[in-house]
């Protein structure tokens, strides 16, 4: 019950904060966040700044409330403004001479950060915090503590998410159905319930203009997406289930490298379909 009305809460506030942010004034002007979409539209990447301030701004108000507690709060903070700060200084500053993780990993291996590399520590730094203030959370309220192998394997499923929602921002709604599919299941019982919660809620509130073609999420919001759900996905399972998620986390990444998922989406029956599921046709 209380995950069903904080899903409700977070669908509602993301969308009057939406509704503010298309017709009020921006920081930096609309003209900095207007980019060209694959069919060309121009789209905004304000949807991002939204579901960063919808669901953190839930969890700060609504989270204590609704079974959150203070340390999975702050965790839901630190992971979802982190990886949304990062994604806007990727957005707003991108550097265009290196292009995916091996590139950007390889720059920083050389002593040069470019605002790709500056996402890898800090996704990485925000995801270790978050597992470590929700394993804190999970063994005050059983009385032992967690290992910290576990956390560190926690902070990279975190992170890992992370950079994957990105990986899926390239077709109008795509990342935000991924995250949808992936909070929902989470959110009927258990452990990272109301986490899942905020973000299926404000994920849900952004899905029509997403999928009109009006807004998309970017780096500011597609990173925030992706670390909120493997919060959810750390704060419920530990030990194997942490391992499972990261090598899933891991394959999906590297093979990103090698294949298009937009292909391998658009040749499977039933994924296709989903896809394109609730955009206009042309």
């Amino acid at each position: 019950m209380r995950d069903g009305l904080l899903l409700l809460t977070a669908a509602a506030g993301t969308s009057v904060l939406w509704h503010r942010l298309r017709t009020g004034v921006v920081p930096g002007g609309r003209a900095r966040w207007a980019r060209t979409n694959h069919a060309g539209d121009e789209v905004t990447l304000l949807e991002g700044v939204a579901l960063v301030a919808g669901a953190t701004g839930t969890a700060v108000l609504a989270g204590p409330v609704a079974g959150l507690g203070a340390a999975r709060t702050t965790a839901m903070l630190v992971t979802g403004v982190g990886a949304g700060w990062v994604g806007a200084v990727d957005d707003l500053r991108q550097d265009t001479d290196r292009k995916g993780l091996a590139g950007h990993l390889g720059a920083l291996a050389r002593g040069h950060v470019t605002t790709g590399s500056l996402k890898i520590l800090v996704l990485a730094g925000t995801g270790l915090v978050g597992a470590a203030l929700v394993d804190h959370a999970a063994a005050s309220g059983r009385g032992r503590t967690r290992g910290a192998l576990g956390t560190l394997v926690g902070g990279a499923v975190v992170a890992g998410a992370a950079n994957l929602a990105n990986l899926f921002d390239l077709r109008p709604g795509r990342a935000l159905k991924v995250g949808l599919l992936s909070a929902t299941p989470l959110v009927a019982t258990g452990p990272g319930a109301p986490g899942a919660a905020v973000v299926a809620g404000t994920a849900a509130a952004l899905l029509p203009d997403d999928l009109a073609g009006r807004s998309m999420l970017g780096d500011t919001g597609a990173n925030p997406l992706g670390a909120l759900v493997g919060l959810a996905v750390v704060d419920r399972w530990q030990g194997r289930g942490r391992l499972l998620a990261l090598a899933l986390i891991t394959g999906l990444t590297l093979a990103s490298e090698k294949v298009s998922f937009t292909a391998v989406i658009e040749s499977t029956p039933g994924l296709r379909e989903l896809d394109a599921l609730g955009r206009p046709r042309r």
